[in-house]
């Protein structure tokens, strides 16, 4: 990542399935222009499918469809979910090609379609097979391979397995390990409560730190706030933080100052980022997309303010016109400037 700084991984949003896709992406970028962005999962082996179909790779091709981003977007990582060395050293190679920061290894989704897949968190009872894996990857490019991983999964949660975990994919080449500082379940909750049902345990991953400080270690989970982050970054080297970040995007314009030390491009306010986004919605309609996509996730732009819901219910309606344009944002933009939001 040198042309967008070494330390792009102090802040982070997480990848996370419906909802970090590249707009929502673009419109973080109006917010804070360095933190590490990631894209959603993207399975290694419908990649591999998806750039044998004609003409992949162009606007609206397959492969562009899943992993096109624009420029601004970066720092980005590619997350990829899979468990085969061969179409996973394919999607870093792809990965490089097309310009990303880094490849991401997804050994923290406990969703039961995953498993049936055999990746995501139920690949961290083979240590062994997830660093051939990542060895794999990082022999395709060179670009660095990370891993997002919980703390454990069932039974198997001992402070023990989790180091032994990333000494083994640290031998393996793993650069970068962000950890989701809960186990998992595997059987019996879903990935949402997986998310909340069990406990915290920032003191395995701060252990982890003090006992390997020459890794690179960034925690995840239960960071609701810029002070939550600021906090954990006097023991670890990164904080990601995911639906805090989709919810209540502009809880984090103090990001770029106060992690980064970087003021040059202003604290955003919900006038800015919509009107950030209208050239980029401009070109997206082009292509023959609709507005909708785009504008979804500008719904949390605004809170806590009044006329807050009927801002989003208009906008809401006017988006999801099949016509509608980068002049439905541009009104949304203009009621919020009469409000000085």
């Amino acid at each position: 990542m040198e042309q967008h700084g070494q330390t792009s991984y102090r802040f982070s949003v997480a990848p996370m399935m419906d909802y970090t896709d590249r707009h929502f992406r673009m419109l973080m970028r109006q917010i804070t222009r360095r933190s590490l962005l990631y894209t959603e999962m993207v399975v290694a082996q419908a990649l591999h499918h998806a750039r044998k179909q004609p003409e992949a790779s162009q606007p609206g091709g397959r492969l562009e469809r899943l992993i096109g981003f624009d420029p601004i977007e970066r720092p980005l990582a590619l997350q990829v979910g899979g468990d085969d060395p061969v179409l996973l050293a394919e999607a870093a190679q792809l990965a490089a090609d097309w310009g990303y920061d880094e490849i991401n290894l997804n050994v923290g989704c406990p969703s039961e379609k995953v498993q049936k897949g055999r990746f995501g968190a139920c690949l961290m009872a083979e240590p062994d097979h997830v660093a051939s894996c990542v060895a794999a990857m990082a022999a395709a490019s060179a670009l660095p391979v990370t891993v997002k991983h919980r703390i454990g999964i069932d039974e198997r949660d001992s402070y023990a397995e989790l180091l032994h975990f990333v000494d083994t994919l640290a031998g393996a080449g793993a650069q970068r390990f962000g950890v989701h500082a809960r186990k998992a379940w595997l059987e019996g909750l879903d990935p949402k409560q997986n998310r909340t049902i069990p406990p915290l345990r920032y003191d395995l991953v701060h252990q982890l730190k003090r006992e390997r400080p020459n890794l690179t270690i960034e925690i995840n989970g239960g960071l609701e706030t810029l002070g939550d982050c600021l906090s954990q970054l006097q023991v670890v080297d990164g904080a990601m933080v995911g639906r805090a970040a989709y919810h209540h995007p502009l809880r984090w314009a103090g990001v770029d100052h106060d992690v980064f030390n970087d003021s040059s491009h202003g604290k955003a306010k919900a006038s800015t980022v919509v009107r950030g986004l209208m050239t980029y919605a401009e070109n997206w309609r082009r292509r023959g997309d609709r507005l909708w996509p785009i504008a979804r996730h500008l719904v949390h732009v605004v809170e806590g303010v009044a006329g807050a819901r009927a801002w989003r219910q208009q906008l809401t309606q006017a988006a999801g016109q099949r016509d509608a344009g980068a002049e439905v944002l541009d009104a949304a933009a203009r009621q919020l400037e009469a409000h000085g939001y």
